[in-house]
């Protein structure tokens, strides 16, 4: 038996990150009997739980902010190095999910191995290049990410882009990395309370089914939000743009919307969250086009999640987003009018071709991206050597 530790994501069962769903989905869908899982999970009291058939712990974390996650992560390894000793495991792998303890990394890496565990890091995307960072925090993202690829046995990149950097920024450390790439799921919703929530969302709402560009993302800068709006107020269409998104109480909201005036604008429809994950396909389902302004990262779940539900998805022109959707996608960029014109082009595209972006776009989630073909390469992954 090879027991895998999770540390990195919040918690399950996962509702919007894509590390969450990651982890919910690994678990879920797990094949080889060979495999426990442990996952760490942030929160602020200590109890353990099953979930997919996996010891779930959560910890106690009283720090708030940006800096939780990285408290959290540091308490989840002394909790493995304290189970694995009482339980007398002999076979154990850690899985850390984003760079962001490097600074402590190397205490906890001697321990790790002198007890015979092995270190696997997915590094996530470019975390430095976030507007939302000042310049001290992206100094740290740079220095983490070095001293954590040193210090880890193997390197897990969900992004070719993301390989290739760590491939040639760190050859020194002469480690070995893979490419495994996020998931998507194909699969059709049947569920009467995932159709009946829906229903009732798009009532409440005034939201009407092939009749809106729909955007669903954190609400941060780098997600192109401004110009996403701003294009979609000087286009012509009569569709709705519905955002889902967590923005009550949000500062950057208030900003955007002094500077572009979008609540006088009846079709900006901010929505809230939606947190099920059958709800969000539905949604995506019925949108007319799917409009994605993500800059910064890797494989953005995203975006996989919209090539496998929506018909039409339009995309901010960047090598991270092209990696992943080649030619199933229109791209868009933050010329003036690029995307207004794009969104008056579309609204009176021919079927067939909608239909053969759709096909595109769906094959491409098929042959790359199921979840059953990426559980299955992190199922041989840990069990490589054991």
């Amino acid at each position: 038996m090879n027991n895998v530790f999770i540390v990195g994501c919040k918690g399950l069962p996962a509702q919007y990150g894509g590390f969450e769903t990651f982890v919910d989905n690994l678990t879920k869908r797990k094949i080889n009997k060979d495999i426990y899982y442990h996952v760490a999970c942030l929160d602020d009291h200590f109890e353990d739980f099953i979930y997919n058939d996996s010891h779930c712990f959560k910890m106690k974390v009283k720090e708030k902010g940006s800096s939780r996650a990285m408290f959290a992560d540091i308490i989840a390894l002394k909790y493995i190095i304290e189970y694995v000793k009482n339980n007398n495991i002999l076979n154990f792998t850690v899985l850390i999910l984003a760079s962001r303890i490097g600074i402590f990394y190397k205490k906890y890496e001697k321990i790790i191995h002198k007890l015979n565990g092995k270190l696997i890091l997915n590094p996530d995307g470019f975390e430095w290049m976030r507007n939302k960072w000042n310049f001290f925090i992206k100094k740290y993202w740079k220095y983490s990410e070095r001293k954590m690829v040193k210090y880890s046995d193997l390197i897990v990149c969900d992004s070719i882009i993301k390989k290739n950097y760590i491939d040639n920024k760190y050859k020194k450390y002469k480690k070995e990395t893979k490419y495994i790439a996020y998931g998507a799921d194909l699969e059709e919703v049947n569920d009467k309370d995932a159709i009946d929530f829906v229903y009732n969302f798009n009532k409440n709402k005034s939201i009407i089914s092939n009749s809106y560009y729909l955007v669903v993302g954190r609400f941060v800068p780098e997600n192109n939000y401004e110009i996403i709006i701003k294009e979609f107020m000087k286009s012509n269409t009569k569709k709705d743009l519905v955002i889902i998104t967590s923005y009550e109480n949000s500062k950057f909201y208030n900003e955007l919307n002094n500077k572009l005036h979008f609540e006088k604008d009846k079709r900006i429809k901010f929505v809230g969250t939606v947190y099920n994950s059958l709800c969000l396909k539905l949604i995506r389902l019925n949108a007319y086009a799917y409009i994605h302004g993500h800059s910064v990262g890797g494989t953005n779940p995203s975006l996989l999640e919209a090539m496998a539900a929506t018909k039409l998805n339009l995309l901010y022109d960047c090598a991270f987003n092209k990696e992943v959707a080649k030619n199933s996608a229109i791209y868009w960029n933050k010329e003036n009018d690029s995307l207004k014109n794009i969104i008056d082009l579309i609204d009176y595209l021919d079927q067939d071709k909608i239909d053969n972006y759709s096909k595109l776009s769906k094959e491409i989630i098929y042959y790359n991206y199921r979840w059953e073909f990426i559980v299955d390469n992190y199922e041989k992954l840990f069990l490589e050597g054991k």
